[in-house]
């Protein structure tokens, strides 16, 4: 054995030292969220050019724009386990590359069916990017109070992303060509990935067991049966259309077997357990009954501004924009409000500013009251981001750490889910309220007056196709019974808000900062020549 010493290596880069180690994690996690929330909004407008140039069906340009998202919802919980069992920063860095590739894909299709197949591979890459960040958050914030000013900025991000992408949509459409929307995606990940390679830490969860394969892809399909289903009642389908009824009950039974599965296995993909915790399972009902009442509202609010109030997409997305104003402000402020108040309170304030915005909106007309809406829509961002931080937050809390993938899988699908059928139902109760009306506009035939029915769009193009006096009154009577569905969407909405309010109180009165209440997670692997963000010299204390 050779006497000589070895000198220990150099590391590669500086770093700050384990406490800003996390906060640089952070930053690039936001920057991952960043481009998955971009892009499932940015394509929006550009779909009339798309149309223009790739000339798809109806049903082609369907499932262009909602392939992503159905894809994505689909196979969260698939990836969010595979990441608790393979390395959540592994499956993160797959997820950049496929996105990356899926966007070069995307820019250059020449044909309708290559960008339906393209966007499925981003809904893919999204799937595997979304939980990983919140699980590997989970990871590197051992500390609750911190955790929760993360899990704030985390939020802010999001809703930035949604905002900005259709403005950057409408800004890179007006130099360059519509490809151009997915293109904007390959530096972003050209520099994500060997950023997040050299910076993020691999950590895993339990690996007890094999994985459960055949469980991951019937969560997989059922989940896609089911989001399909609801989104074809969300587009004015017949509820009993095959088309409809075929994949609600197929996904219906294939995750009512996924379940029986997972509590037989010794070692589920996802362990039912959690739900059995009041704090886990109300969590996840109130971030469903969150979007439940809120998205559908969303699209009727944008159709509102554009067709009855006459404003442009531009002056729409600016008056909208307090509204992710706000939401930026109630994330970053989320983390002293729930220290404050803790979970129940906040969570059901949050539910309760909703209503109340909710309802202060139902004073629209048909002419522009712009500081009702100013503030209905702030008190709505507010209100919104406020509920959904605090379930997130109390959710991937209660949590073990080793199922954090699971868990933030298990809260996004709840998201995915929760907007799909709110987008159904709300549409279900706004076309209730608006299609009788206009049966019985004299001098509008039969034909005519489904074709109104559709939407407020098409009544107008019923309208200006017929004409003089029948035109005009068909045209006030389209927009007056569009009111009065959206009147009755808000009541419904309220309801299931304060609904929502009523499921909070089972929350935990107070945010538990202590070691009992917060087991500390497993320790992650560092990424090379980076400190783990856990290691120090002595035990930390909370203060």
């Amino acid at each position: 054995m050779s006497g000589t010493t070895t000198a220990a290596p150099r590391p590669r880069h500086r770093t700050a030292g384990p406490d800003a180690n996390r906060w640089v994690v952070l930053v690039v996690l936001c920057a991952s969220l960043l481009l998955v929330a971009l892009d499932a909004t940015v394509l929006h407008v550009a779909v009339p050019a798309v149309s223009e140039d790739l000339r798809p069906g109806a049903i082609q340009l369907l499932w262009i724009v909602d392939v992503y998202p159905l894809v994505c919802a689909s196979l969260l919980i698939l990836f969010g386990t595979l990441g608790d069992r393979v390395g959540r920063r592994r499956v993160l860095l797959f997820g950049y590359g496929l996105f990356g590739v899926a966007s070069a894909v995307a820019a250059c299709a020449h044909t309708a069916e290559v960008l339906i197949l393209a966007r499925a591979l981003l809904g893919a890459g999204g799937a595997m990017i979304m939980p990983a960040t919140l699980s590997i958050l989970r990871q590197v914030f051992p500390d609750r109070r911190e955790r929760a000013l993360a899990i704030g900025v985390w939020s802010a991000v999001a809703a930035v992303g949604a905002a900005v992408g259709p403005l950057l949509g409408g800004l890179l459409l007006e130099h360059f060509w519509w490809g151009s929307v997915f293109l904007v995606n390959i530096p972003l990940m050209l520099i994500s990935l060997p950023v997040g390679r050299l910076l993020l830490p691999e950590s895993r969860g339990a690996s007890d067991g094999p994985w459960d394969v055949a469980g991951a892809l019937m969560a997989a399909a059922g989940l896609f049966g089911l989001v399909l289903g609801v989104k074809r009642l969300g587009g004015d389908e017949a509820p009993a259309s095959p088309l409809t009824l075929l994949p609600l009950l197929a996904g219906a039974a294939l995750l009512f077997l996924f379940v029986r599965r997972q509590r037989r296995l010794p070692h589920p993909l996802v362990d039912l357990r959690m739900f059995r915790r009041p704090a886990f399972s109300t969590s996840v009902g109130c971030i469903v009954l969150a979007m439940l009442a809120l998205v559908g509202l969303e699209l009727i609010a944008a159709q509102y501004l554009q067709l009855v109030l006459g404003l442009s997409p531009l002056a729409t997305g600016l008056r909208l924009l307090p509204l992710t104003v706000a939401a930026m402000a109630a994330g970053l402020l989320g983390a002293r409000v729930l220290r404050r108040f803790g979970p129940r309170r906040m969570v059901c304030a949050g539910f309760c500013l909703t209503a109340v915005a909710v309802l202060t909106l139902t004073a629209m007309g048909d002419s522009d009251d712009a500081p009702l809406l100013l503030s209905g829509f702030v008190l709505l961002g507010f209100g919104l981001e406020t509920t959904l931080f605090g379930a997130y937050e109390s959710m991937l809390s209660e949590a073990p750490a080793d199922r954090a993938g699971g868990a933030a899988a298990v809260g996004e699908t709840s998201y995915q889910l929760g907007a799909g059928i709110g987008i159904a139902l709300l549409g279900s109760v706004m076309n209730a309220a608006y299609t009788p009306r206009l049966r019985t506009v004299p001098g509008v035939s039969a034909p005519d007056a489904t074709a109104a029915g559709h939407s407020l769009g098409e009544a107008y193009d019923v309208a200006d196709r017929l004409g003089g006096p029948t035109g005009a009154v068909l045209r006030r009577v389209a927009r007056d019974s569009f009111v009065h569905g959206l009147h009755l969407t808000l009541l419904v909405s309220a309801g299931l808000l304060l609904l929502g309010a009523v499921l909070a109180l089972r929350l935990p009165r107070l945010m538990q900062c202590g070691a009992a209440a917060d087991a500390a997670p497993a320790a992650p692997e560092p990424a090379a020549g980076v400190p783990s963000p856990r290691v120090s010299g002595k035990p930390r204390v909370s203060a």
